[in-house]
């Protein structure tokens, strides 16, 4: 890698505005990214590998990790924890890497504040309705917590403003080029 110190890329949306699959294919066609795996203590989803989409921990040692400063950012959402590991980010930062957050709007606020360097980009789900069906064509949430997650994204969608990009995702390939094109424009 060259001498470029990498930069830190916040991406948060609404649950089910398919934030990871657009990642995803960013990360497929970006070779200076690396992708930070968030620390979680929800529970798996199936087909959900401990390392992979997040790593899954206690509420114990979520709180431990807390009183440790082992985190960027952290929040409680829909009940469960979410963090994103700080020596991780340091390490390819320093080796000239670009790294990719998927945090939500709570931790996109703490990153801001620790980094204000970290560029951010909202993820905009294609309406309210399309997200409805996304969240429950999933079928893992029980109907209070699609009530819930329906709630918080329409307080979320308000604060799309905070956010240096709005990237609409009414197609992955798209919205993927989008960001793409931003990580390469902030690299100039």
């Amino acid at each position: 890698m060259s001498k470029h110190i990498g930069k830190i890329y916040v991406i948060s949306a609404p649950s089910g505005t398919g934030k990871s699959t657009v990642i995803a294919e960013v990360l497929k066609r970006s070779t200076n990214s690396k992708f930070s795996v968030s620390a979680t203590t929800r529970a798996p989803r199936p087909g959900e590998k401990d390392g992979t989409e997040y790593v899954f921990v206690s509420r114990d040692t979520f709180l431990d990790m807390i009183e440790k400063d082992q985190f960027l950012e952290y929040a409680e959402y829909a009940g469960n924890f979410y963090g994103t590991p700080i020596e991780p980010i340091r390490e390819w930062n320093s080796q000239g890497y670009d790294v990719i957050l998927d945090i939500e709007v709570k931790g996109f606020k703490q990153v801001k504040e620790k980094v204000p360097e970290a560029i951010a980009v909202f993820l905009m789900p294609p309406s309210m309705e399309e997200l409805e069906r996304r969240l429950r064509s999933r079928g893992t949430d029980s109907e209070e917590t699609i009530q819930k997650r329906l709630k918080i994204a329409a307080e979320e969608l308000k604060l799309s403003e905070d956010y240096d990009y709005v990237v609409l995702n009414d197609e992955v390939s798209l919205a993927a080029e989008k960001i793409i094109n931003i990580i390469e424009s902030e690299r100039e």
